[in-house]
């Protein structure tokens, strides 16, 4: 179960809170991806994993600095900080005190304790899915690498960017029309499989099959765009309703707080993708198709 490794892997964080460590090393601990365990981490916990570590860093840093004797240098470096002034401008970005200040009595610091993840149970709602199984299948796609910082991050748009660039720029509509009219589903494509494991591939794109127009797909290939393939594997299909990419976060945000808990399902590493349909439903904004098995 996802949230019983994210406990795992924020235990495994405190016992090594003062060494350096990073979110790629952690989710190895806990036998996930890089992106696979940023994604989940982020979606359970409101905040990446590296600002985690951040956080109760500064925290023992400031206790220590008030609690005992040590110097503002020890204490820097002890939290694994390049210098005592990098150290110096974190610590007051953090707390609204330097360090010096800290060492002295009526400092106001902020104090972050370890989490710990709790099922807890809020209210009745209903999240409809339905388990589809699919075989191999194949894309052409418009594709960009994204920082895995980005996810659960409120503040960027590097994807909503991206589709607004691939449409400005009239990249979409020669994949579509490959397609027969009534079959130009667009996929929004989202993968793992990345050699850094600090980067994710996301890709706009349409399905390659029987219907596509294959001389005209040889053309794109050559010309900047990219042959996506998966692998057979079961998903969990949810609707999701609304105008913008607002309900796409809440869907994600149910998934692992609500529908990984209560059915036993996992994310594998494997793609996974939204569909915007040509001829949706009304009030559809899309599918999101979540590669899954049971733990």
């Amino acid at each position: 179960m996802s949230v019983q490794l994210i406990q795992q892997a924020i235990c495994y964080m405190e016992e090594h809170i003062c060494e350096p460590i990073n979110y790629v090393e952690v989710a190895g601990q806990v036998h996930m991806s890089g992106y696979h365990f940023h994604r989940t981490f982020s979606f359970i916990t409101g905040m990446t994993a590296n600002e985690y570590i951040r956080k109760r860093r500064l925290t023992l840093a400031a206790i220590e600095l008030q609690t005992t004797d040590s110097s503002v240098t020890d204490v820097a470096y002890k939290y694994g900080y390049e210098s005592p002034e990098s150290f110096s401008k974190a610590f007051s970005r953090f707390h609204g005190s330097t360090p010096k200040q800290a060492k002295r009595k009526g400092a106001k610091l902020h104090l972050f304790n370890p989490l710990a993840i709790k099922i807890t149970v809020e209210g009745g709602s209903i999240m409809d899915y339905r388990i589809e199984h699919k075989e191999g299948q194949k894309f052409i796609a418009m594709v960009r690498a994204f920082s895995n910082e980005i996810i659960n991050d409120d503040n960027d748009h590097s994807i909503p960017d991206f589709w607004g660039e691939c449409y400005a720029k009239n990249l979409i509509e020669p994949m579509k029309l490959l397609r027969a009219e009534g079959k130009r589903d667009l996929y929004g494509l989202c993968s793992p499989a990345t050699a850094s494991e600090t980067h994710f591939n996301y890709g706009i794109g349409v399905a390659v099959d029987r219907d596509t127009d294959m001389e005209k797909l040889e053309e794109l290939a050559e010309n900047g765009y990219s042959v996506w393939e998966t692998e057979p594997a079961d998903y969990a299909v949810f609707k999701c309703f609304g105008d913008d990419g607002d309900c796409l976060s809440r869907t994600w945000d149910q998934f692992f707080k609500e529908f990984v808990p209560q059915t036993g399902y996992t994310q594998t590493d494997d793609t996974d993708y939204e569909v915007y349909f040509e001829r949706g439903e009304k009030g559809l904004f899309c599918e999101l198709w979540v590669p899954v098995k049971k733990s």
